[in-house]
């Protein structure tokens, strides 16, 4: 017997009201001449049903963190307890997010979700998933109601684009396994170089993803009982946390391989999620490429970070947030025009 995960179904973005700015943006040389950056503000126009779109002006970094039993292996260039100490230096303001995210005018929140700790929300680490399930049945349907009542908490607070990051050591392991094993990819294929590991660490990290996918490969078509298995408990509240958004119109920024992973997983259980999601930047990761091509997201900028914590996200935020205003400037200038020309075309 499986575990279930049951998410809220997923509505559709407004496409009328997207290919009318799209539109817009193609009427005139200075529509044309802004690029990717008029998709994007076209992009949150038909998530918010509104053109022009309107500013982004309550984004938020939500940060979901773990151990995994994995870690023990050896197989990062970080030992286990970094995972507790990335934590208390986020909550210090004093991590990489923390900086990005002053600057880019985002609060921060840090979810303790199954760090080594006594303050953890749902358990202290989780299973090596080589040799033992990550979780059992009940820590996986709670770690995923955590999730839903993160978002539902977020949105509530008045958030209107969410960055996901995430926070724990062997995260890309546990990445390249349960990603490996749902897309049939073969572990030396999925295994990346994580934190910047040599060829014998990787080497650890390869056996240990074969041994992982092992363990699943009778459910391989049951995405949820695959996550319980050899996931952990924070990836299942990040992953609940993505569909939630969704379900409640909130654009994701994703960050990462870790959180682009559970968007992966969230499409798969929920389809429609993907509509909802704006991918920051890709880093080294294989899988993270396989699940951004799944997905069919373009990375809004090539930055190669490989920190986590939403990081990546952070940093490209205020692109994004200025893209918007980029666009919605534009149209407002059009149609004070009068004839659908902007100042370019004019001259």
């Amino acid at each position: 017997m499986s575990v279930s995960l049951h998410l809220d179904a997923v509505p559709l973005p407004d496409t009328a009201v997207e290919a009318r700015v799209r539109a817009a943006m193609t009427e005139n040389p200075r529509g044309i001449s802004f690029g990717r950056l008029a998709s994007l503000g076209a992009w949150f126009a038909g998530r918010q049903g509104d053109a022009p779109p309107q500013p982004i002006s309550s984004p938020r970094v939500v940060i979901f963190a773990g151990d995994h039993g994995i870690a023990e292996r050896g197989l990062s260039a970080f030992t286990p307890d970094a995972s507790a100490l990335q934590a208390d230096e986020i909550d210090a303001g004093a991590a990489p997010v923390n900086t990005l995210a002053r600057a880019a005018g985002a609060p921060v929140e840090l979810i303790r979700v199954s760090l080594k700790a006594p303050s953890s929300l749902i358990c202290e680490g989780s299973g090596a998933i080589d040799v033992e399930d990550a979780m059992s049945e009940e820590q996986f349907l709670r770690a995923a109601e955590l999730g839903r009542a993160v978002a539902d908490r977020t949105i509530d607070a008045g958030c209107d684009l969410a960055i996901a990051g995430d926070v724990g050591v062997g995260n890309t392991t546990v990445m390249a396994a349960l990603i490996g094993s749902l897309t049939f990819t073969e572990p030396v294929v999925a295994v990346g170089r994580g934190s910047g590991i040599n060829d014998e660490v990787w080497k650890v990290k390869v056996a240990a993803v074969r041994d992982s996918m092992f363990r699943v490969r009778e459910v391989q078509d049951d995405v949820a009982e695959v996550m319980r298995r050899i996931s952990s408990p924070d990836f299942v509240a990040l992953t609940a946390f993505i569909a939630q958004c969704a379900s409640r119109r909130t654009p994701v920024l994703i960050d990462g391989a870790f959180p682009s992973a559970a968007a992966y997983t969230a499409e798969r259980i929920t389809p429609g999620v993907k509509e909802w999601l704006i991918a920051s930047q890709l880093t080294p990761e294989p899988c993270h490429k396989v699940c951004l091509q799944a997905l069919d997201l373009t990375p809004v900028a090539a930055l190669d970070m490989t920190t986590g914590q939403g990081a990546g996200g952070t940093a490209v935020l205020p692109l994004i947030t200025s893209a918007v205003e980029l666009v919605a400037d534009e149209m407002r200038s059009q149609d004070g025009a009068g004839d659908g020309a902007g100042p370019m075309e004019r001259r």
